[in-house]
C-alpha cells in the first residue's frame, strides 16, 4: 500500500466573506433544484429514471458531469504530475471510442429492452444467479466509488478551508442526500448540468494562470523535459515493449488494458453513466447522450492535465516526501498560489460541485439497482409502486451512510486515480466480458454468465493483491498493475464462459432474441387483426404471423412512450399529391419513418414484405403495382442479431 492521502497543511486558502457567499449561493440553488424536481416524482419510473422524459442536451451534460468527480479533478491532475502527458490516453484512447460505441451500438439494446438498470439487462440473456451477482457487485462498487468522492472532498475542504473532515463529510453528504431524496434522478441530473458549468468556471482560470506563470506551453515543456526526460511530455514516447517510461506500461497494455478492456468495461456497463442515457425521452436522445458528452471530453483533458504539469514544473520533485506535497495536492496548490478572492470562491465551489456530482451519480445508480434488482426482485416482490418509491428514498439514505464508511478506504492510495482504476478492473471489466461474449456468441449458455463474472472478478483481484503486491511479477506502477489486472480479468472471464457453455445446455432462441433485439418491447395493451383504413392500404391485412395494432390512449403509457410505440407490420401511410403537370392526384408514400416489424416467428423478409409497398387506392386512376420481392428489414436499427433474424434462423 502507498502512503495515506492527506493534503499538505500549507495549502490553507485566504478565503473571505465573498468566497463563502458564492459557496452559500451554490448550496441554496442545489436544494432549490431538489425541491423543484420533487413535483415531477409521481411513480418509481419518475424517481429512478426521470420518467424517461429528458432531452438529449440535458442527459449529455449530466453524462459528462457524472464523470467529473474525484476521478477527473484530483485524480487526473495527480496522474499528470506523476506520469506527464500520458494522461491523454485516459481520454483519447480510454474514453472517446468507448463512448461512441455505447451510443451507436449498446444504447439501442439498453433502451429498446426498457430495462431500468444494466444488471437487469443481463437477466434477459442469462439466469437469475448472473443477475443477482452482477447487481451485488455493482452496488458494492458504487458505494466504494461514492466513498472516494466523499473522502476526496473531505481532505480538500480540511486543507483549503480548515474544516474538520467529519464536518465536510456531514455537510456534503447531507446536501447530496437531500436533493436525491427529494427529486430522485431528475434532481441529480439537473444539478449535474449546473455542476458541469461550475466546474469549468473553476478549472479554466487555474489552467490559464498556471500556464502564464510557467511561460506558456513552451516554457512548461522545456522545464519538465529537462527535469523528467523527453518521454514525460509525449503521449507515446518510451512505450515500446521492454522500454522504461514513467507510466510503467507499454503500448500493448495501453491499447488492450486501458483502451479496450478498462475503457469499454467502464463506459458501456457502468450504470452510473448509462442511467443518464436511459432517462432520455426517446431512443434517438439516448443514443446522442454519450455522443454529446464525447465532445467536451476531448478538451477537458487539457483542463485537468495542465494544472498537474504546472505543479510539477513549479516545485521540483513534486509528489515526493522531499517536496512536502503529494500528487493529489496539484489543484489545491495552484488554487492557493494563483487565484484571488472571488475567483477563489468559484474554484472552491467547483471542487465541491465535482465531488458532489461524482458522489450523487453513484448514489443514485446504487438506489436504482438495489431497489429494482435486489430488493424488488428477490426480497419484497409485487408491492405497489409507491412502496418502491419510499424504499428508494430510504436506501438512498443508507447508501450515503455506507459511502461515509467506505470513504476512508481511499486513504491508502496517494493517487486517487490509481484506486479508482483498481476498482474498475475488479468490477466493470468482468461485467463487460459477459456482455461481449453473450452478444456475439449465441451459444453462450445461461449459466455461463454467473461463472464468467465470478472468474473475471477473482482473476483481477488475484493479479493485483497476490501477483503484483507480493512481488511475484515485477510491475513498475499501480497503473500498470491495473492494466494487467483488467486484461487478466477479461481473459479469465471469457475462457470460463466458453468452457461452461460447452458443457451446459444452450439458451433458447427466444431468450437470445429477447435480450439482443433492438426493437422496442411489445405493447402491453391488447391488439386484434383489423383492416387498414389509411389511404393506399384499403382492403389489406397483415401477412401470416403478423398483426395490426393501434396507438394507445394518452394515459395508457408514460409520457416518454407516447407516439413511438412500435406498430407491428404497420403499412406506410400514403398522402395524395398532385403532379407538376396538373394530372389527377396519385397516392405517394409520406416521408414518415417506417416502424420496425415485430412478429412471432416470422422471418425478416416475410415481416418486411408485408410493409414493402402500398396497394391500389380506389380513388386513384393511376396506381403502382405492389412489389412481391422480399426486402431487407424495415427496422430503423438492428444488427444481424436482431430479433426476427435470430428467431427465423434458429
Amino acid at each position: 500500500m502507498e502512503t495515506p492521502t492527506y493534503l499538505s497543511a500549507e495549502l490553507r486558502l485566504p478565503t473571505n466573506w465573498l468566497d463563502y457567499t458564492i459557496l452559500g449561493i451554490y448550496f441554496v440553488v442545489v436544494l432549490g433544484i431538489g425541491f423543484a424536481a420533487r413535483r415531477s416524482v409521481r411513480t418509481s419510473l419518475d424517481f429512478f429514471l426521470s420518467g424517461r422524459s429528458l432531452p438529449a442536451w440535458v442527459t449529455g451534460l449530466a453524462f459528462i458531469a457524472a464523470n467529473l468527480g474525484a476521478t477527473e479533478i484530483l485524480g487526473m491532475a495527480a496522474n499528470s504530475a506523476q506520469y506527464g502527458v500520458y494522461t491523454t490516453h485516459w481520454y483519447w484512447i480510454g474514453a472517446i471510442p468507448a463512448m461512441v460505441f455505447l451510443g451507436l451500438v449498446m444504447m439501442p439494446f439498453y433502451y429498446g429492452s426498457k430495462v431500468r438498470s444494466v444488471p437487469e439487462f443481463l437477466l434477459l440473456r442469462f439466469d437469475r444467479s448472473a443477475h443477482l451477482l452482477s447487481s451485488i457487485l455493482f452496488a458494492f462498487a458504487a458505494i466504494l466509488i461514492a466513498g472516494v468522492n466523499l473522502y476526496a472532498l473531505a481532505i480538500v475542504v480540511e486543507a483549503l478551508l480548515g474544516w474538520p473532515q467529519w464536518v465536510a463529510i456531514v455537510v456534503a453528504g447531507f446536501f447530496v442526500l437531500a436533493y436525491i431524496t427529494l427529486g430522485g434522478l431528475s434532481s441529480a441530473i439537473y444539478n449535474e448540468v449546473l455542476q458541469f458549468f461550475v466546474i469549468l468556471a473553476a478549472l479554466i482560470p487555474i489552467t490559464i494562470l498556471g500556464l502564464k506563470k510557467v511561460g506558456g506551453w513552451d516554457g512548461l515543456s522545456d522545464t519538465l523535459t529537462a527535469r523528467q526526460g523527453d518521454d514525460f511530455m509525449t503521449s507515446w514516447g518510451g512505450t515500446g515493449i521492454g522500454d522504461a517510461n514513467p507510466l510503467g506500461a507499454n503500448w500493448l497494455t495501453i491499447v488492450l488494458g486501458l483502451g479496450f478492456v478498462l475503457s469499454f468495461g467502464y463506459w458501456t456497463t457502468n450504470f452510473a453513466e448509462v442511467q443518464r442515457a436511459l432517462s432520455a425521452k426517446n431512443l434517438s436522445a439516448a443514443q446522442r447522450t454519450p455522443l454529446i458528452a464525447a465532445y467536451p471530453k476531448i478538451f477537458i483533458v487539457f483542463l485537468v492535465m495542465i494544472p498537474g504539469l504546472v505543479a510539477a514544473a513549479l516545485i521540483p520533485q513534486f509528489g515526493t516526501p522531499e517536496s512536502g506535497y503529494q500528487y493529489n495536492d496539484a489543484i489545491p496548490y495552484l488554487m492557493q498560489d494563483l487565484l484571488p478572492n472571488g475567483v477563489l470562491g468559484i474554484a472552491v465551489t467547483g471542487l465541491l460541485a465535482a465531488f458532489m456530482a461524482g458522489m450523487a451519480a453513484n448514489v443514485s445508480s446504487f438506489n436504482t439497482v438495489f431497489t429494482n434488482d435486489i430488493w424488488g426482485r428477490y426480497v419484497v416482490r409485487d408491492r405497489d409502486d409507491a412502496y418502491y418509491v419510499r424504499f428508494g428514498r430510504l436506501i438512498t439514505a443508507i447508501g450515503v451512510l455506507a459511502s461515509i464508511g467506505t470513504a476512508f478506504l481511499a486513504a491508502s492510495f496517494s493517487n486517487i486515480m490509481a484506486y479508482l482504476q483498481t476498482l474498475f478492473s475488479f468490477f466493470n471489466v468482468p461485467m463487460f466480458v459477459v456482455f461481449i461474449v453473450g452478444m456475439f456468441w449465441k451459444r453462450a449458455s445461461m449459466k455461463s454468465g454467473f461463472w464468467g463474472l465470478l472468474a473475471g472478478t477473482t482473476a483481477a483481484m488475484v493479479n493485483y493483491f497476490v501477483i503484483y503486491q507480493e512481488g511475484i511479477i515485477d510491475i513498475p506502477s499501480d497503473q500498470g498493475a491495473n492494466f494487467v489486472s483488467a486484461i487478466a480479468g477479461f481473459v479469465a472471464g471469457a475462457v470460463v464462459m466458453v468452457a461452461v457453455s460447452l458443457f451446459t445446455a444452450p439458451p433458447s432462441p427466444r431468450r437470445t432474441c429477447r435480450a439482443w433485439s433492438t426493437a422496442p418491447a411489445p405493447p402491453a395493451w391488447p391488439s386484434r387483426p383489423r383492416r387498414a383504413t389509411t389511404p393506399g392500404t384499403a382492403g389489406r391485412r397483415c401477412s401470416a404471423g403478423a398483426r395490426w395494432s393501434w396507438p394507445p390512449s394518452a394515459t395508457s403509457r408514460s409520457r416518454s412512450d407516447r407516439g413511438r410505440i412500435g406498430r407491428p407490420c404497420q403499412s406506410i401511410p400514403s398522402t395524395p399529391s398532385v403532379t407538376s403537370s396538373g394530372r389527377s392526384p396519385t397516392w405517394r408514400a409520406s416521408p414518415r419513418r417506417r416502424h420496425a416489424c415485430s412478429t412471432s416467428g416470422a422471418s425478416s423478409a416475410a415481416c418486411s414484405s408485408s410493409t414493402a409497398s402500398s396497394s391500389r387506392s380506389p380513388a386513384s386512376p393511376t396506381t403502382r403495382r405492389p412489389s412481391t420481392r422480399p426486402r431487407a428489414s424495415t427496422s430503423t436499427s438492428g444488427p444481424a442479431w436482431a430479433c426476427c433474424s435470430w428467431a427465423s434462423s434458429s
